[in-house]
């Protein structure tokens, strides 16, 4: 288990790009590190947060969520991409940065806690399983534009 870990929202155009290349091992359509700080302040402006799990050698894990509202959850936090570097794999990282954005929920009166993970991962849903969080759903996609990043709509 990790012990010596700092968790820290990466709020500047610095910050965004040491995260790169861990968030790319996520979202492999992403190829410039500039574009991506970009994208996350934009994405910023309608709520996103990017929440870093760092050690001494940089950032080893994150996790982007957003604090939302509607008719089914009430107040919910909704996470949209948890990563941890695939050499840091299996060390706790994924759970611990799991419970701080889950005591972020909880800190801010969230009812709930979302997120939403791929039918061809088995591996993260049984890490979802094992991290109390159940399956309640399911996710469907449309995408109504020729470019929707086609790496994020794998069968």
């Amino acid at each position: 288990m990790q012990t010596s870990l700092r968790f820290v929202h990466l709020d500047t155009p610095d910050s965004l790009l040491s995260a790169f290349d861990v968030m790319r091992q996520l979202r492999p359509h992403l190829t410039d590190a500039h574009s991506f700080a970009a994208q996350v302040a934009r994405q910023r402006a309608e709520g996103y947060r990017l929440l870093a799990a760092s050690d001494a050698g940089g950032v080893v894990g994150l996790a982007g969520y957003r604090t939302l509202t509607n008719l089914l959850y009430g107040r919910f936090v909704y996470v949209d991409d948890l990563v941890v570097d695939g050499r840091q794999q299996r060390g706790g990282i994924g759970a611990q940065l799991l419970d701080a954005v889950r005591q972020i929920a909880r800190e801010t009166g969230c009812a709930h806690f979302i997120l939403d993970t791929g039918l061809h991962m088995p591996l993260a849903q049984r890490f979802y399983f094992r991290n109390g969080l159940l399956a309640r759903g399911m996710h469907f996609v449309e995408p109504l534009a020729p470019l929707c990043h086609p790496a994020t709509f794998t069968s």
